[in-house]
């Protein structure tokens, strides 16, 4: 991995790994396959993802579950072994964080089911951390485009949960983030055709005393109607950065279900990434 950040700010990537995920089970073991048609772990691809980000000094997996870490320590990545009551990959990163270097002041959240992540994301989370000392808490959005707005009103008319957005102010701090499309636009409306909805993507740095912070704090009311995490942050008034990205490339697709194993798979082979 390429070295520092800076000499007074080394980062390093933790991915949090949980086998029992309601939805999909053991998902950090689910067999993805590549271009060349041969399968590898989910958590196995999602490493080889945070190896591509420039300017870390170290990464880490951390989870709770024996066999995942067997197959991470094969992979010849550190292990931090957490507490399966973690209720989230914050609360994950929390634990996690008394386990590094004391140097180490930036934690990043790298999700382990992001496996498409682009690695220019991380590191202009690490160039806004180096940028802003004061900055505790930063996470990344994109400009929602049009077909992607219209996907997102039909899961929620439907009553489907679809991507999180995120609302603004004039400093690029987030306002609020919701499983609901916000904001809301009037249907027929001119911006429709351009609206004005940031994706809110599930990438975050930390330092390590908002993750202690965070850990004593508990969960609040909004985070848990929601199940946004990061809500515990905003409601006890700790400034969330959102760095606004340009749109990948590819779709940032999840793995939260089994069904989208084949749209994932489909971006590793037009990538050609084996």
């Amino acid at each position: 991995m390429a070295q520092g950040v800076g000499v007074h700010c080394r980062a390093a990537i933790v991915i949090p790994a949980r086998y029992a995920s309601t939805r999909y089970p053991g998902k950090p073991l689910a067999p993805v396959r590549g271009a060349s048609g041969a399968a590898r772990p989910l958590i196995a691809r999602s490493i080889d993802a945070a190896r591509q980000v420039a300017g870390v000094d170290s990464l880490y997996v951390a989870t709770d579950d024996s066999r995942i870490a067997e197959a991470v320590r094969a992979l010849d990545v550190d292990v931090i072994m957490t507490s399966p009551a973690c209720a989230n990959g914050t609360e994950r990163l929390a634990e996690a964080a008394s386990e590094l270097a004391d140097d180490i002041d930036v934690l990043v959240n790298f999700q382990g089911d992001a496996l498409l992540t682009p690695p220019d994301l991380v590191e202009a989370l690490l160039d806004h951390m180096r940028a802003d000392p004061a900055c505790e808490v930063a996470t990344v959005a994109v400009r929602c485009s049009a077909s992607a707005y219209r996907h997102l009103i039909s899961d929620q008319t439907a009553g489907r949960s679809g991507g999180t957005t995120v609302v603004l102010g004039v400093d690029s701090r987030a306002l609020y983030f919701s499983k609901r499309v916000l904001p809301h636009i009037l249907p027929g409306s001119e911006e429709e055709g351009d609206p004005p909805v940031w994706l809110h993507l599930g990438l975050y740095a930390y330092r390590r005393a908002a993750l202690r912070r965070y850990a004593v704090l508990g969960p609040c009311e909004l985070e848990v109607l929601e199940g946004l995490e990061q809500l515990r942050f905003l409601t006890h008034g700790i400034p969330v950065h959102v760095v606004r990205a340009p749109s990948p490339a590819w779709d940032v697709i999840e793995l939260n279900n089994p069904t989208d194993l084949q749209p994932i798979e489909a971006v590793l082979m037009e990538r050609g990434i084996a």
